[in-house]
């Protein structure tokens, strides 16, 4: 990457795009919506059970203009989300500005491990015990997802719920590869605990990206 790129890339106005797709929303309060998705790259939270480990060396993804992004978004939804990796390692402002220029509805998913930048509809937190939100997010916070994939996950999300804003929506979702083991105590604790919902990857269901 040149240094002129490696500016922009910096200023937000070109990203290391991973991918973009068209698909049907598979997870939390928005599941079975069509929606764009925006893959960015980069990440360094490492998720040992992360199932897009590819995102997190932004190097390897081509720095394209956000620009170009939109045009491709504007093609095929109103409702655009924005996702990594950990897309708030980048300056997210120019990109969200110009989506919002046509228009757009745009969530982001975030662990919220770092400065929240951006203009969001829709906030969806995933905190990591590795590295967890900053303090802002907590308070923007539209719903939160909290992985189950262990016992002490239970834990880690009643210390989350703690610290969001009292509109945000509580979900617990069963780690893939996890799920046959994790989704029953799932149910349970929801049942016990109705504050929570079930999410689950209903995409990775029907097959779908």
């Amino acid at each position: 990457m040149t240094e002129e790129v490696q500016k922009l890339v910096n200023k937000g106005v070109m990203l290391p795009l991973m991918e973009e797709f068209y698909t049907i929303q598979g997870e939390g309060y928005h599941k079975g919506t069509a929606a764009y998705f925006i893959r960015v790259g980069g990440c360094d939270v490492g998720c040992h059970w992360c199932d897009v480990k590819e995102s997190w060396n932004a190097e390897l993804h081509p720095p394209t203009p956000i620009g170009k992004i939109v045009e491709n978004a504007a093609k095929y939804s109103k409702t655009i989300v924005i996702t990594g990796g950990e897309p708030l390692t980048w300056n997210m402002n120019p990109l969200t500005e110009m989506l919002k220029a046509q228009g757009m509805q745009i969530h982001i998913e975030t662990s919220g491990a770092y400065k929240l930048t951006g203009t969001w509809d829709w906030v969806c937190l995933s905190p990591k015990k590795m590295k967890l939100p900053t303090e802002e997010v907590y308070k923007v916070a539209s719903e939160l997802k909290v992985i189950v994939f262990n016992k002490d996950d239970f834990r880690f999300a009643e210390e989350q719920a703690a610290k969001v804003n009292k509109d945000c929506i509580l979900y617990l979702q069963p780690e893939w590869s996890k799920r046959e083991k994790m989704s029953p105590l799932i149910v349970d604790y929801v049942m016990q605990n109705p504050q929570w919902k079930v999410s689950l990857q209903t995409h990775k269901y029907l097959n779908i990206p």
